[in-house]
């Protein structure tokens, strides 16, 4: 091969590089440019509405300047995209804060999260879009998945929320009750309906790719059946993850059956040897995830988990009906 065809390869590359990069940037452009536009648009026209304070005008202004922009600009204006623009505008009306929003959320984005009437949990899944960088697709994923209402931080006073989801969005910093989820939905491993702790563990390995999303992004796998030594005793922790945010070691434990006392003690022993002789410095304290079949509220609170660093959730192997989740405590 001549040198100069090498050359030539070399210099294609780095130029195609050059030309999708600038696409990508015009994109993202355009799109911070018309999402803005909308949203001016949204509150223009609520604007207007709002002076007659009458139903039937609102209605029919918006419907009468559907059907002329849309003659005018095409379906982009129609009157139910007018809808989602006032909407845009009626749930984020401080201009600030939607110049932050568009900088990093596409407006396919913004029409997932306007419907959501909570602020708070509104607020979440923004903050951990922008955090975990989901497309539309994985951003829909998890609002259907009711991934708010699976995370500790939903369980947590209004203050609480409203505190750490500020640090998140304003220093990157990630607590973890923004991390773990109960329960964890498991339906991709396709499992028979009986099966093994090890049938559990070897589906998870397979399908190691899905796990971790269903984690979230930061974790990283480290070991399956990490074997320590202890008095000349071997224990082996099912798996061991790292979390990157967090900083810190996760070791979780596959349960088939109920929670029960004694994994208290076990997970107690691994995150202890995890401490003392895996963690390196500028780590925070390991962390413990059990997961388990069934979560007995009682044992959760007598156990006093969280003042061990550990956490237990529910795993659903088969996706249950939206009221089931609903009723977790």
């Amino acid at each position: 091969m001549s040198k100069e065809l090498i050359l030539n390869r070399g210099l294609f590359s780095e130029i195609k590089s050059l030309i999708e990069q600038s696409r990508q940037q015009v994109a993202v452009t355009v799109n911070a440019a018309m999402t803005m536009l909308y949203w001016q648009i949204g509150k223009r026209i609520n604007e207007e509405v709002l002076k007659d304070k009458r139903a039937k005008y609102g209605k029919q202004i918006v419907a009468t300047l559907g059907r002329q922009l849309v003659e005018e600009y095409g379906s982009s204006f129609s009157e139910k995209n007018l809808r989602r623009m006032m909407q845009f505008a009626s749930v984020f009306p401080d201009y600030e804060k939607v110049v932050s929003l568009i900088r990093q959320l596409s407006w396919t984005h913004i029409l997932a999260v306007i419907p959501i009437e909570n602020q708070l949990k509104r607020e979440f899944y923004i903050e951990m879009c922008k955090l975990e960088r989901w497309s539309v697709r994985t951003f829909r994923e998890r609002i259907n998945s009711m991934l708010y209402e699976r995370t500790a931080i939903s369980k947590k006073p209004e203050e609480t929320i409203k505190n750490e989801l500020k640090q998140l969005g304003e220093g990157g910093q990630i607590a973890p009750d923004l991390v773990f989820r109960d329960p964890y939905f498991l339906d991709f491993l396709k499992l028979k309906d009986t099966y093994s702790e090890k049938d559990l563990e070897s589906a998870i390995v397979a399908e190691l790719q899905r796990f971790i999303i269903e984690l979230s992004t930061d974790f990283a796998f480290l070991a399956r059946q990490k074997r320590i030594t202890i008095d000349s005793r071997d224990y082996y922790i099912d798996l061991l993850f790292y979390h990157r945010r967090l900083k810190s070691l996760v070791a979780i434990d596959l349960k088939i059956g109920e929670l029960d006392a004694a994994f208290k003690g076990e997970m107690e022993l691994y995150l202890a040897y995890l401490d003392k002789y895996e963690s390196v410095e500028g780590e925070n304290p390991p962390i413990g995830l059990i997961l388990c079949a069934g979560k007995n509220p009682e044992h959760v609170e007598l156990l006093q988990l969280h003042k061990s660093n550990i956490k237990v959730a529910d795993y659903f192997t088969i996706l249950p009906p939206r009221e089931v989740l609903l009723d977790q405590p």
